[in-house]
């Protein structure tokens, strides 16, 4: 069975680039830039290869060329074009282009070799936050719109976890520079979406300190478990869908019953559940994050 997106309506090609169908239309019309096909009701589809062209084209008028001078461009003129006048910035948003063709064609190795040659003049911070997040956030908006399927977010998000991973892992050979504290990091009961908090761990990593990772769905009774071996510890949690926002108050109060009534510890928690919950004065030991900065800038 092939699972490969083969077809795009005009409304796909208009979330992928960030082009307005109307200005698609015009540019198929007066510039004869694309050739889709026609169903028997007259309604436009495009081939990956109209999606790779506009894609290019979308770059090069973003960076200044006229559409009137690319039109008359053939593909691989257009190609050549989007490599001279690679710059920094631009380097970024055709990595994130070239990510999300990778996530369309389900193709491994234009990922793996658009990240090997991103990390050969980037750290890995820079990656994740300049290319990787920007792509994970237009991912959540094309999964909004029906534009990609489940399995097309899946196999891209599982790609970005295996290479943060394998960066979690060389720092974790390190010694600890700052072994006051220990962070545990875990996320609540039917909590599963864990990249963020992976990504937390390893800038606590990076930061010097100690973490304990112990991942998705942890019952908040099992955290009590881990205060027998380590004295000055901070829990840090990220509440994306779980707990639901009329039942966090609650959860939070059960930490404090469980956790800190045993040894004093902090809470820090991020996530877009907790942006509307207000700070609580009887309970100074917890700490509401919007950003990973915000959280990182505490250390």
């Amino acid at each position: 069975m092939n699972n490969i997106k083969q077809n795009f309506s005009i409304k796909d090609l208009e979330n992928l680039c960030g082009v307005k169908a109307h200005t698609i239309r015009i540019w198929e019309k007066r510039y004869n830039l694309l050739s889709p096909d026609r169903t028997q009701t007259n309604i436009r589809t495009y081939n990956l290869q109209n999606l790779q062209k506009l894609l290019n084209v979308t770059y090069l008028v973003n960076s200044g060329y006229k559409i009137s001078r690319v039109s008359k461009l053939n593909d691989d003129e257009i190609n050549e074009y989007v490599r001279r006048i690679v710059s920094d910035n631009e380097v970024k948003n055709h990595a994130i282009n070239s990510l999300k063709i990778a996530m369309l064609n389900y193709d491994l190795n234009l990922f793996l070799n658009t990240y090997d040659q991103l990390i050969e003049t980037r750290t890995f911070r820079e990656v994740f936050t300049e290319i990787f997040i920007p792509l994970l956030t237009e991912i959540g908006l094309l999964w909004q719109t029906n534009t990609i399927s489940p399995s097309h977010e899946h196999f891209v998000t599982n790609l970005i976890k295996q290479k943060l991973l394998v960066n979690i892992e060389r720092l974790q050979y390190l010694k600890p520079s700052k072994p006051d504290k220990a962070f545990i990091l875990f996320l609540p009961e039917n909590e599963i979406h864990e990249l963020g908090l992976l990504y937390v761990n390893y800038e606590i990593l990076l930061h010097g300190y100690k973490t304990i990772y112990l991942g998705p769905s942890i019952p908040l009774h099992n955290l009590s478990d881990i205060l027998v071996f380590h004295e000055n510890t901070i829990f840090v949690s990220y509440f994306t869908i779980k707990p639901e926002k009329d039942k966090i108050t609650e959860y939070l109060n059960q930490f404090n019953e469980i956790i800190c009534s045993k040894r004093d510890s902090e809470l820090w928690v991020l996530g877009k559940q907790i942006i509307q919950v207000s700070k609580n004065p009887e309970a100074p030991n917890q700490k509401f994050f919007r950003s990973i900065s915000d959280l990182l800038n505490e250390l």
